[in-house]
């Protein structure tokens, strides 16, 4: 059985953003490992058009993703809550292999567990090409 990972649900609002902040910083560290260790064992994502099941799939994807998705600089947003959910809005900017830069933005809807890992992640994301001076430093 894994530790507890705080805060738990019933999350009020200070907790839901301690959560939010949490994946804020582990998503920019871009360590597919750490990143995946907030989520159940068989943790359940739809990303876009991609249906991703447990840590191990987490893991390969966000690899792919961030071999693809240079310079990623991500900002998450509370949204709402309520007793083991929480929403948020986000946006991150990333420059591809060919030296593109794009501008994404989405809402994420997450379910945790008791033991205050996340159990379902629904994300809805949409990428706008930038150039380099419309970049926000995010």
């Amino acid at each position: 059985m894994e530790e507890k990972r705080l805060p738990l649900p019933p999350f009020t609002t200070e907790t839901a953003k301690q959560k939010i902040q949490m994946a804020e910083d582990a998503w920019n560290s871009k360590d597919p490992v750490r990143v995946s260790k907030a989520y159940t064992i068989n943790s359940e994502w739809r990303n876009r058009s991609q249906f991703i099941n447990g840590r191990e799939e987490i893991v390969n994807f966000l690899t792919e993703k961030w071999e693809k998705e240079l310079n990623y600089k991500l900002k998450k947003e509370y949204w709402a809550h309520t007793g083991n959910r929480i929403a948020v809005r986000f946006e991150y900017e990333y420059q591809t292999v060919d030296g593109k830069w794009f501008r994404a933005y989405g809402n994420e809807n997450w379910e945790f567990d008791e033991n205050g890992y996340m159990a379902k992640r629904y994300a809805s994301i949409n990428d706008l090409e930038i150039v380099k001076s419309e970049r926000i430093v995010l």
